[in-house]
């Protein structure tokens, strides 16, 4: 066995946060309020240095729940089939069902088409549950209220959209409230037997809504936007693939939007996340009410990062550290390291083995990630396996990146489309590429070689 026998069963709290960045007050940023995921982080370990293997929804969730780098599965585009491309994975939800638990889902795990697949079962894959619901609250049900800005081609399309809504409302009233109530009454039935339950919250992904108490907490005073200018020149050195998504219509996405508008987003961006902090308190405070704060591994993750209006770019889907650092709270019984950062470079890949291995159970050999087990005992153990991300446009615009605790290289398609290179000792927003820097070839090629067995053109 991998871990120590209890006589009772870990339970195991799962809680995914969609398109939820490092804008938390516990990673340093305390503009942001969110008080009850600090909490979570003083109980455990926060991971400073965690890394999404895909930034995009639905390609890094199926790399997580399969323990497997989307090269490897082939879930390279959001909409993919799991079962398809991989019909006889060991999802995570199905290893734990091997186990003996009730594994159980509310939300968004897999992929969902957010707004739109709210209330349904989305891209979601049966096999990995038990039990599994779907919610669905006034973000969804009365969407016309909600405030669009920018051109685009189809209006009514809110699932990448800079948008918002701040009704006087009650929690309860929208799609995250209900899942915490329903992951509530879910620790409550199950409080006797061993669960693995997954949570997944579908803010802060736009359009932002969230009761207005929440945006009441942030003041449009104090919401700060790079100038154009700065931004811009942020972006001089950087390979043109490397932001094709965002060019045509750069700054901010969408053709016609302006700083305040986009500050107004911002607001909104932080108002969905403290909503969001209040879902997780009321299921923690659960927990502890239902006598299991003691026996469950609880970890909250999101499943990437994402741009608010940094080198004037907005959303995911890139390679920049902005777009690949996910948050990664990691707390428990076993967990002996307790309010610690943890500042090695990790990936999302590592929870499958960990969360095997945290409940004393064998981990299976398949899984390309690794049980962060060390590191939570001593953060700042050993630690040399570097995060290996990418970005899949096409067969014909692809990019890998390599982040080691110093150095983040990316190339696109091989290098023939263009590198990059950040020191993130003293260059931590990456803005001043050097790859091509003849002082800094022997550490890009020796980066190179170390990304070269995860790349597949």
């Amino acid at each position: 066995m991998a871990g120590a026998e209890t006589s009772k069963k870990m339970n195991v709290l799962f809680i995914a946060v969609d398109d939820m960045n490092t804008d938390l007050n516990c990673y340093g940023v305390a503009q942001v309020k969110t008080p009850h995921i600090d909490k979570l982080a003083a109980q455990g370990v926060l991971f400073d240095r965690a890394y999404c293997q895909f930034p995009v929804c639905g390609q890094s969730r199926a790399s997580v729940m399969m323990g497997l780098r989307p090269n490897t599965s082939g879930f390279l585009k959001k909409r993919d089939n799991l079962r398809k491309l991989q019909p006889d994975v060991v999802t995570l939800g199905q290893f734990f069902m091997k186990q003996g638990y009730v594994s159980a889902r509310v939300g968004k795990i897999y992929h969902y088409s957010n707004p739109y697949s709210i209330g349904t079962n989305g891209n979601d894959d049966k096999a990995s549950w038990n039990e599994r619901y779907n919610p669905k609250g006034i973000d969804r049900t009365q969407e016309d209220k909600i405030t669009r800005y920018g051109k685009t081609k189809n209006p009514k399309a809110l699932g990448i959209s800079m948008a918002w809504w701040d009704p006087v409302s009650e929690d309860t009233d929208h799609t995250d409230g209900k899942v915490a109530s329903k992951a509530i009454e879910l620790i409550e039935k199950h409080k006797d037997k061993p669960f693995f339950l997954a949570v997944g919250f579908y803010n802060p992904h736009c359009p932002y809504v969230a009761p207005k108490k929440y945006f009441d907490l942030y003041d449009i005073k104090d919401i700060k936007m790079e100038s154009h200018g700065e931004a811009k020149k942020d972006l001089e050195d950087v390979p043109p693939m490397a932001i094709t998504r965002d060019s045509a219509n750069w700054p901010y996405f969408f053709e016609g939007v302006t700083v305040e508008q986009a500050k107004q987003c911002k607001l909104a961006y932080y108002a969905s996340i403290s909503f969001v902090d209040a879902q997780v308190g009321r299921i923690m405070a659960s927990l502890k009410e239902n006598n299991l704060d003691d026996n469950t591994l609880v970890v909250l993750w999101s499943d990437h990062g994402y741009f608010l209006g940094e080198k004037g770019l907005w959303y995911k889907y890139k390679n920049f550290e902005r777009s690949l650092r996910s948050p990664m709270i990691i707390k428990g019984p076993n967990v002996s390291a307790v309010n610690k950062v943890c500042t090695q470079p990790v990936e999302l890949l590592d929870l499958y083995p960990t969360l095997a291995d945290m409940t004393g159970h064998d981990v299976p050999g398949v899984l390309e990630g690794k049980s962060l087990r060390p590191l939570l005992i001593d953060p700042k153990a050993p630690w040399t396996k570097p995060a290996i991300s990418q970005v899949y446009y096409s067969e014909q615009e692809q990019g890998y990146s390599i982040r080691t605790h110093r150095y983040r290289y990316v190339e696109w398609n091989g290098g023939n489309a263009g590198e990059e290179l950040y020191d993130h000792q003293n260059d931590p927003n990456e803005i001043n590429n050097l790859a091509k820097k003849i002082e800094y070839k022997q550490i890009k090629n020796g980066l190179k070689k170390a990304l070269q067995p995860f790349v597949k053109y």
